[in-house]
């Protein structure tokens, strides 16, 4: 079922520069913003889980070890 939404003309703006072509819908706009979000989320789960095995296992270099290192 499809519904009608309201949006202002500054979000209509920014929509149509995320089009990739000019026959390109709204709803697959959308559709990809909200795809992008969750592979960023996704992935982001995946690094920080990935750190936390790292800081676990001692496998990690801290702040100060990397400022000796390059002399700062």
């Amino acid at each position: 079922m499809a519904t009608t939404i309201q949006i202002s003309q500054e979000l209509k703006k920014a929509l149509d520069q995320r089009k990739i072509s000019k026959n390109e819908t709204y709803e697959e706009v959308v559709w990809n913003l909200v795809e992008e979000d969750r592979e960023l989320s996704e992935q982001a789960k995946k690094e920080i889980l990935e750190a936390e095995k790292r800081i676990k296992t001692g496998k990690f270099v801290t702040h100060k070890e990397v400022k000796s290192r390059f002399g700062l």
